[in-house]
Parts: C-alpha cells; sequence; structure tokens
C-alpha cells in the first residue's frame, strides 16, 4: 500500500504545480505539505504485500478501479496527504477528495465517460462495497469519495468483521454422516454464482453447505437473516455480507433465506446473483421463479436423522447427558449447539451439573418461543390410573398412544407417506361436556409418549388482522413440529369452527381461516390433539382428518363412584362422619372435575375448621358446587338431616 500512497503524492506533487493561482498563503501551506510528503514517501517500500492487490483480484478490479480506490483511501490514511487535498480543493483544512480531484489525480479527464464508469453507481467498486460517493444534490465533480471503514481496515492488514453482521452470524456445526452432494461441489468449485438449498424442519442445510465448501477449499461465512433487525435495509446487510465473505476469502451462506422473499425477491436474489463468491441461500420454502430473472441451481438438503442429532448432542454436552427424548427434537445442528452453550452457561452460573431435563429445557428456550408460552409439564407426569373412564373410552386413547409410539417404525421406509403431501402426523379429537377427563387424557398422552404438552393460547392467536391469525399458528405449528411437543388446542371451535356461506368480508375471512388450518393440520408431523365441548361446532372437515375421535360421556353411576373414591382417598376422611360414597355416586350427577372440586373444597373447609374430611364438608361443598355451576341441588343428594 506504501508504493501506491508514493504514487500518489507524485500525483499530488503535478496537481500542486498546476495550482500557482491559489491564495499567497494557502500556496506556501500547499508546498509545504508537498514537501513533507515528497520527503516521507521517498522510500515507497515493496509490492510483495499489497493487499489492495488481492482486493483487486478477488473483485475484478483493473488498476483503473484501484488507482481510484487509492485516492478514496488516502486522507484516511495519511493525514498530510488530507491535508494536501484540502488545499488542493482551495481550502485551508484537509478534505476528502472529489470526484473531479479523483479523476485529476487518475488522470482521467472530466469530459470523458470515465467518471460514470468507474464512480457511477454501476463502477465495480460501488457496487461491491468497495467505495462511496457523496449522494446529489452536490455536483457531480464536487461531491466526495470515501471508503468504508470495513475495508480500509482490510487495507492495513486488519480482518475483524464487519460490526454490523456480527450479531446474525451463525457457526455452522458439522454432521458426522452428512453426505456432501455432488451436484452441491461441484457448482461450488464450478463458481455457480446462487444456489438456493431446500431446508425443510429437520434438515441440515447449513450443514450441508458448510461441507460444500469445506470439499472445494473455501471457508464459510453463514448470516442467519432470522436474527437481522425487523425493518433492517435488508440490500445494505446483503451487500456488507457478500463483501464480506469475499474479504475472508469465503462463501457465503444465508441461513432462513426465505426472509429475501417477504422484502423485494427480485433486487435481493439479483444483488446475491453478482457477488464475487459462491452464495448458498437456505431456506424452508420451495424456489419460486419470480424471485429472479433466471432459475438457480435448486437442491433439497438431507433430513438430520434422530441419530445424527444424538451425535451432535454428545459432541456439544460429551457423552451420556442426552436421552431419545432429547435427540427427537427436530432442530438444526447449529441450533442444538446453542441450546448445547445455554445449558452450559446455566449450570457454570447455578453451580449444578448439566442434566437431560436442563437439556430439553434449554432446547425448548433456544429452539422457539411458541406462541402459546411455556411446556406445561406436571410435576408428576400423569398415568392412565388417573383417568376414571369407561373401558369403551379407554380403548382408543390406549390405541392412540400405541400408533403415536410407533409411528417412525410404520413410516420408517416412506412407502406410506401420502405421495399427495400429506405430513406423517396423528391427530386425535376429544369431545364432551366440560370436567370429563379431555384435559387430564391430553396430559396422559402426552406423558405416556415421552412428550411435552403444549396448550395453544387462542387469545394470543387470533388476531383482529386478517392474515396475522394464520401467521400465528404457522409459528405454532413449526416449532412444535421442531420441538417435537404434543400440540393441544383447549376449545378448538373457537378455531377450528364451522364454514359458512359467504355474506360478507368477515366471512369470507373467517373461512380462509379454517381453510388454512385444514391444510397446515394434513402438513403437520406431529401429534395433535383437539378439544372441545361442542363438536357440532366444528367444521365437518376437521373430523375426517382425525386418526382418533373420542367422545367423553358424563359419567355414569358406577364411574362417578370411582371418581369419588380416587379423590377421597388422597384426603384425611373423619371415621366418625363417613362419607357416602355410594350414596353421592347415586345422586350427585356431576362430570369428574366437578366432582374433584367438591373434595378439593370439602378439604379446605375441614382444614380451615381443624377438622378431618366428613360427610358434613362434602355435602356443604356439593350444595356450593351446584350453586357455582347455575344448577338445581337435587332432592334425594342429602338424609333428611343434612339437607340444610
Amino acid at each position: 500500500m506504501r508504493e501506491r500512497l508514493a504514487a500518489l503524492v507524485k500525483q499530488v506533487c503535478v496537481a500542486g504545480d498546476r495550482r500557482q493561482g491559489l491564495d499567497p498563503d494557502l500556496r506556501t501551506r500547499l508546498d509545504n505539505v508537498l514537501a513533507v510528503l515528497r520527503d516521507e514517501h521517498a522510500e515507497p517500500g515493496t509490492t510483495h504485500d499489497d493487499p489492495l492487490a488481492g482486493l483487486a483480484d478477488v473483485f475484478g478490479l483493473d488498476e483503473q478501479d484501484a488507482e481510484l480506490l487509492t485516492i478514496a483511501a488516502a486522507p484516511d490514511l495519511d493525514a498530510n496527504l488530507a491535508l494536501a487535498f484540502g488545499l488542493l480543493r482551495g481550502g485551508p483544512s484537509p478534505a476528502r477528495a472529489t470526484v473531479g480531484l479523483a479523476l485529476e489525480l487518475a488522470s482521467l479527464p472530466t469530459l470523458s465517460g470515465a467518471g460514470p464508469t468507474y464512480l457511477g453507481p454501476a463502477a465495480l467498486t460501488r457496487r461491491h462495497g468497495l467505495l462511496d460517493v457523496a449522494p446529489a444534490p452536490a455536483l457531480w465533480l464536487g461531491r466526495e469519495l470515501w471508503v468504508p471503514d470495513r475495508v480500509l481496515a482490510h487495507l492495513v492488514g486488519v480482518d475483524e468483521i464487519d460490526p454490523l453482521l456480527r450479531p446474525a452470524l451463525v457457526l455452522p456445526v458439522p454432521v458426522d454422516r452428512l453426505d456432501v452432494d455432488g451436484i452441491l461441489a461441484a457448482a461450488v468449485t464450478a463458481g455457480e454464482p446462487l444456489v438456493w438449498i431446500r431446508s425443510p424442519l429437520g434438515s441440515g442445510g447449513l450443514s450441508l453447505a458448510a461441507a460444500a465448501l469445506s470439499a472445494a477449499g473455501i471457508g464459510c461465512l453463514a448470516l442467519d437473516l432470522a436474527r437481522v433487525a425487523p425493518g433492517a435495509d435488508l440490500r445494505h446487510v446483503l451487500a456488507v455480507t457478500a463483501r464480506e465473505a469475499a474479504l475472508q476469502g469465503a462463501g457465503l451462506v444465508l441461513v432462513h433465506a426465505e426472509r429475501l422473499a417477504e422484502d423485494d425477491p427480485a433486487t435481493l436474489f439479483a444483488a446475491l446473483a453478482e457477488a464475487v463468491v459462491p452464495v448458498l441461500a437456505v431456506g424452508d420454502r420451495p424456489w419460486q421463479p419470480p424471485w429472479l430473472a433466471y432459475h438457480p441451481l435448486v437442491l433439497e438438503a438431507p433430513a438430520v436423522t434422530t441419530e445424527d442429532r444424538a451425535l451432535v448432542w454428545d459432541r456439544e454436552l460429551g457423552a451420556g447427558i442426552a436421552d431419545h427424548r432429547l435427540a427427537t427434537f427436530r432442530l438444526a445442528p447449529e441450533v442444538i449447539a446453542d441450546a448445547a452453550r445455554y445449558a452450559t452457561t446455566l449450570a457454570d452460573v447455578t453451580a449444578t451439573e448439566i442434566t437431560a431435563d436442563s437439556a430439553r429445557a434449554a432446547a425448548r428456550r433456544v429452539g422457539g418461543s411458541i406462541t402459546s408460552g411455556p411446556a406445561l409439564v406436571p410435576t408428576r407426569p400423569p398415568t392412565f390410573a388417573d383417568l376414571v373412564l369407561p373401558d369403551h373410552v379407554a380403548r382408543p386413547l390406549h390405541r392412540f398412544v400405541s400408533w403415536a409410539a410407533h409411528r417412525d417404525e410404520v413410516l420408517a421406509d416412506g412407502r406410506l407417506v401420502d405421495v399427495g403431501g400429506k405430513g406423517t402426523g396423528i391427530a386425535a379429537l376429544f369431545s364432551g361436556s366440560p370436567g370429563t377427563g379431555k384435559t387430564l387424557a391430553a396430559h396422559v398422552v402426552a406423558a405416556e409418549l415421552g412428550l411435552d404438552l403444549f396448550r395453544v393460547d387462542l387469545a394470543s392467536i387470533v388476531d383482529k388482522y386478517i392474515g396475522e391469525t394464520e401467521k400465528n399458528l404457522e409459528r405454532v405449528f413449526h416449532e412444535a413440529e421442531s420441538l417435537n411437543v404434543l400440540l393441544f388446542f383447549d376449545e378448538a371451535d373457537a378455531l377450528f369452527g364451522k364454514r359458512s356461506d359467504v355474506k360478507d368480508a368477515h366471512d369470507r375471512y373467517a373461512n380462509q381461516e379454517v381453510a388454512y388450518l385444514l391444510q397446515r393440520m394434513e402438513s403437520f408431523d406431529g401429534v395433535t390433539v383437539l378439544a372441545t365441548n361442542l363438536r357440532g361446532n366444528l367444521d365437518p372437515a376437521f373430523s375426517r382428518r382425525m386418526s382418533f375421535i373420542v367422545h367423553f360421556p358424563d359419567p355414569d353411576v358406577p364411574t362417578r363412584q370411582r371418581l369419588w373414591e380416587r379423590h377421597l382417598s388422597r384426603v384425611t376422611t373423619d371415621p366418625a362422619d363417613p362419607v357416602q360414597v355410594a350414596h353421592l355416586a347415586q345422586e350427585v350427577e356431576l362430570a369428574g372435575g366437578d366432582i374433584r372440586n367438591i373434595v378439593l373444597a370439602a378439604a379446605y373447609d375441614a382444614v380451615a375448621a381443624g377438622e378431618s374430611v366428613g360427610m358434613r364438608h362434602v355435602l356443604a361443598a356439593t350444595v356450593a358446587e351446584h350453586h357455582k355451576l347455575g344448577r338445581r341441588v337435587p332432592e334425594n343428594a342429602f338424609s333428611p338431616d343434612r339437607a340444610r
């Protein structure tokens, strides 16, 4: 770089000789500065270490580009050159070169096309973010030139990544058994400018892209567009990222590249196609032709298996910590690495050991923030023994659990997967009156399958703005798939209601939401439970998409007796005032949830009185529960001496 600055000093001296009409004071100062510059650059040094030569080679710059880039950078590299530029412009202070001064120093005529060619918006140096020109309304020849700080740092041998990109950078995580696609490796080696890698949930798109670049002997700079701040100028972000990759001598990998389709895909993808490094865009959507004037190479990322994920967990946490449940979380390898770091940090600050449970909590925290909030994980996982149901209801629940437990085995070879694009998920509809056990049954199914249960919060899903409800639901479905949880829609009729005749815009958009849910339920690759008190309010199309439909009837007398016995077995009863379970089962026609509430209320009243639970407490609680429900107290529920 010193040799280039020495050559520039000679041009500055020539320009100074032409400034004979300067103010005498400025003329004297200019002569003094030029004398100092001649002394400073009398020995220019060698050319064996010239970052600008490497820059020109990477970006395809010719010698004229390099000379103008040197002129633009000079004021930031040499204070005396900055002062000389200011004096040449007729001022007393340091200044940058203008377009006119730069053309003069480069011996380019201002009346030719050299200015627009080398300094206009389409110039190589400007397209690749190496040089900037002040915008209008300044006169063209009077606009100042400057070089971005990141490029200046590179020119003086400092290569720290641009601060703009650091929050969104992601480190690829190798997957040992992931084979590099031969077509992708050949495309990278041949210098294909843009490749779209579709990476659905559970795939290793970033790992595949990094492995292909490594096989070609190229480094990898990966940017997660999901971490770029909303509202950011994506065109500027992409330009800075492509420039950074070129300065690093790396290929560029963009994760969550589908975000580009939400902005101005035609402009953004066209800019990426002009990058001087290979660009591998990883997204979860199929490529859409309108995104670019030509169709780039499109490849499908291979799925990362449960065994692959287990190996990544073991490598990040150490063998013996991760269990099978953790490996079933369909997280990308780089997300697993983030979750492992989170678990390690949490263990360090709390002075505890990392366990499978803490690793799962870290995976849920890092892997997504489902709209419904945290997973509902009971302190004591319920079992089928906690369900008091008739046999004809319990049998399909056992079958539901069995299907879900063996789903991977049945579908392993892919021959039973629907060619029409339907998912491999299993869904059940639980219907029945309030308190009949639907929610408890959902918890039991989740516990039997070793899954966390996520209960969808309808208040945070439904949005008054058109299209927002679908976006919220998509986020829930996507994260439920990635975290391998049981997705539970309570009061499902609020979302899955019947479609109606279109009478106004409200009907049309409501029908669109239901249609979206129908499609998404078909493609969902997980376990779903819908619960409703009013099955008749559900759109019939949802019933056809259910693997199981289980109706929870109001309990009959034998079932009510079992419910009373189960709940009363958990409290201390008064032998002097025994609870008449058979009588209550016969006369109190309430659901299991209501019976539980009665026993709980009786326990509170008894403890408050310093007593054990007796029939007197249960009867009082029964009356209160009927009043709370707005139901008539049965005449025969109590013996005459207690019915007060």
